[in-house]
């Protein structure tokens, strides 16, 4: 994520600055009633250094003197701390409704494997703990994680946006998972005749995949039974 480049900008409209911020295009902006709520801010105090400066900052309310280096240190404070609120927030129903958007208007991109034909992906989190992985792109189709296309991107922290976030959207969401027959498959061949421990190997995942489905789709039939 990119530095504030100058005092005006990080004091006036923060957040439209950070959302404008080049490699910041996964995030969403974060409704103020969810930032004034100081429930939704539990614990954060103790992970964000400068916490209260770092939310003045976010909120538009900075007007503190300090040297250099402890606006950088702020500043990097409220850069951090958003990206965790973020993380909160995506998950709420609000949250959820605009990144639905982005995810529409193929903001977090395409799948990279060639057989899910550009099918778009969703960023996630392979921790919810900070400072562990940078962020992933999570397609629905294949059900597999890929690193971000682009080398800005390499930067952003996964746990802000988290490991649940994708599935949530999915169930808010369910006319967007795509059909769950199993996934086509490149098969290798020499001169169109398939190699056969590959034939097999294909063979018994999609075995497996195709139970663990019917198991799912029992156990679900068994819960709405017993809800009835």
């Amino acid at each position: 994520m990119d530095d504030i480049s100058s005092e005006s900008d990080c004091t006036k409209y923060w957040i439209d600055w950070f959302l404008g911020a080049q490699g910041n295009e996964f995030f969403c902006e974060i409704d103020d009633e969810f930032l004034s709520d100081r429930f939704n801010m539990t614990g954060l105090n103790s992970e964000v250094q400068y916490y209260q400066y770092a939310m003045d900052l976010i909120m538009d309310s900075f007007e503190h003197d300090c040297d250099d280096q402890t606006r950088e240190q702020i500043e990097r404070s409220a850069r951090h701390l958003y990206g965790l609120i973020h993380a909160r927030y995506i998950l709420t129903q609000r949250g959820l409704q605009k990144m639905f958007d982005k995810y529409k208007n193929g903001d977090f991109g395409v799948c990279p494997r060639v057989l899910c034909n550009r099918h778009p992906v969703l960023p996630v989190g392979l921790s919810d703990i900070p400072h562990s992985a940078p962020v992933k792109m999570f397609c629905m189709k294949c059900e597999d994680v890929y690193n971000p296309p682009l080398a800005r991107f390499a930067t952003i922290d996964g746990a802000y946006f988290g490991t649940s976030f994708p599935f949530l959207l999915f169930q808010a969401y369910p006319h967007l998972i795509p059909n769950k027959n199993a996934p086509e498959r490149f098969v290798p061949a020499i001169f169109g005749f398939k190699i056969h421990e590959h034939a097999k190997l294909a063979r018994w995942q999609n075995s497996r995949r195709l139970e663990l489905m019917q198991r799912l789709q029992s156990y679900e039939d068994e819960e709405n039974g017993r809800n009835k």
